[in-house]
Order: structure tokens, then sequence, then C-alpha cells
């Protein structure tokens, strides 16, 4: 199935005073590139996600953007550390004996000291993290898929449509070039009665200047492997093999590089015309596939 590069997706997933959200947008790029922006409580996960979404996408800048809310009670708890409370209270004796000044430590005063309070954030379960998150990834995995896929199937119409019209084009450079050879021919003949008049026209000469003429402008081969080059881009299309970006880009440059030598030997206005236009066809066959996955 042939996939656009462009796509967006979104997925929400909730389970008890949990909440999780992923959004998916991509755009070309000629490798696939990840962007994921999450919580830092998620980047445990970094490595399977980047894995889970290599299974679904080959190519394209994806931006992954990921939040997480905990809206329940226990996400915190107060951890008091005695230890070092009891030496906070053992320094300040030093000091009251030592200095002769009031101890006027209070509970208040002692809970304020550096680390003897702090907040905490309460473990959670990795593999129920996990869960949720790979269950709202998968979502909006799936709704990216779906919008690439749709994108594709109109991309595929499109260049199938041009393709079809190429073949056309193409049809008219065939038909064409053996009328140039007989219109050569005939130019010559003219122009040697006219130099020569009643004096016998050299048949074998003139067969022989027709010949180098025709193998000099001879597009034959040429129009023949692009007719295979657009036949087996159509039908790499039509067919079912993923990730055809690259092989199409491929058989656009093989298809380019024929018209272009078309072009440089035609001695003809009517094939120089056809054989531009078949170059600015492939050109935007060439953009539109910059989009196929």
């Amino acid at each position: 199935m042939i996939k656009s590069m462009t796509g967006f997706g979104r997925s929400e997933y909730s389970k008890g005073d949990k909440k999780y959200t992923v959004e998916m947008k991509s755009v070309n790029h000629r490798y696939l590139d990840m962007n994921v922006r999450m919580p830092k409580k998620l980047n445990f996960f970094d490595s399977a996600i980047r894995g889970l979404i290599k299974k679904n996408v080959s190519r394209g800048k994806v931006d992954v953007f990921i939040t997480y809310e905990d809206l329940s009670e226990g996400q915190v708890s107060l951890k008091y550390n005695e230890s070092l409370a009891e030496e906070y209270m053992t320094r300040f004796k030093e000091m009251e004996t030592r200095f002769s000044l009031e101890n006027d430590i209070r509970v208040s005063t002692l809970s304020r000291c550096p680390e003897v309070l702090t907040m905490e954030e309460q473990v959670e379960d990795e593999e129920e993290l996990w869960q949720g998150l790979e269950t709202a990834l998968k979502g909006a995995l799936k709704q990216f898929g779906e919008t690439r896929a749709l994108e594709g199937e109109n991309l595929r119409a499109d260049l199938l449509i041009k393709l079809d019209a190429m073949l056309v084009t193409l049809e008219e450079v065939k038909q064409r070039s053996p009328e140039i050879v007989t219109a050569y021919r005939e130019k010559i003949e003219d122009k040697v009665k006219e130099l020569l008049g009643d004096v016998q026209i050299d048949e074998n000469r003139i067969a022989q200047e027709v010949v180098i003429f025709a193998e000099k402008i001879c597009t034959d081969e040429e129009a023949v492997r692009l007719g295979s080059h657009i036949e087996h881009m159509k039908a790499t299309l039509t067919g079912t093999e993923a990730g055809i970006g690259r092989k199409l880009d491929f058989i656009a440059q093989e298809m380019n590089r024929e018209a272009n030598t078309i072009l440089s030997k035609a001695n003809d206005l009517e094939i120089s015309n056809y054989a531009i236009e078949l170059k600015t066809e492939i050109e935007k066959v060439r953009e539109q596939i910059q989009n196929v996955e």
C-alpha cells in the first residue's frame, strides 16, 4: 500500500485517575527522523516508543508529543529524615554550649532545615505506565497510518494519470521518428536535383546519407527504455510492496535520463516539443514522489 509521508494522528487513553495523550505529525524527509517530546517520568520508555514507531513508519520527519496526567492523591509523599534531624539537634546543642546561646529551636524551625522534610514522588508501576502509554501510542499510530494511506491513494491516482499521459506523448515520438527520416530523404533528393539538374542521381549515395542521419537521430532505444520505466513505475504503484518511495525516485531518475537523450538527439521541432513535454511531466512526477514513503 502506497503511503504519503504527510500525516497526523491523535489518541487519548484514561485509566482511573491517569490520562495519556499522544499526538503525531509528519512531513517529508529523505530518511526516518523522529523527535519525541514527553514528561521526564516517561523518558524510560524512549527506546520502546521509537521501536514501536519504526515498525509502522519507514520514512518522514515525525514529531511525537506525549502528555501524562495523574490526578490521584497519592502522587507524592512527605519523607522525614529522622537521622538528619537528630544530627541537626546535636549540632545546635553543641553551639548552645560552645557560644553560651539560648537554644530556641522549635519543631517548625527544625522542619525547615535542608533535607529534614522532603517531597518525594511515589514510585509507579512501570508495567502499568507502559500499558497505558502503549495503548495511547497505538491509537495515535492507527489514525496516523490511516491519514497517510488516504493521502497515498490520492498520490497514486494522480501519478498514474501523469504516467498514462506520458505514454501517449511517447507514442507520438515513436510515430514521428520515421516521418523525419522520410522527410530528410526527400529533402536531399530535392537538393541534389536542384544542383545537378537532369544528371542521374546516385541512389546508393543518398541511401548512405539517409542511414547515417537515421542512426544519428534514432531514439528508438531510448523510447523503448522510457516506456519500460513508465510501465515499471505503474506496476510498482499498483503493487503491494511497502516503502516504495526511494524505488520510485530511482525509476524517475532513469526516466529523466532517457528523456534528456531523446531531446538531445531530436533534429525535429515536433519531437523536441514532445521531449520537453515528457521532461516537464517527469519533473512533476518526481515532485509528487517526494511525498511517498
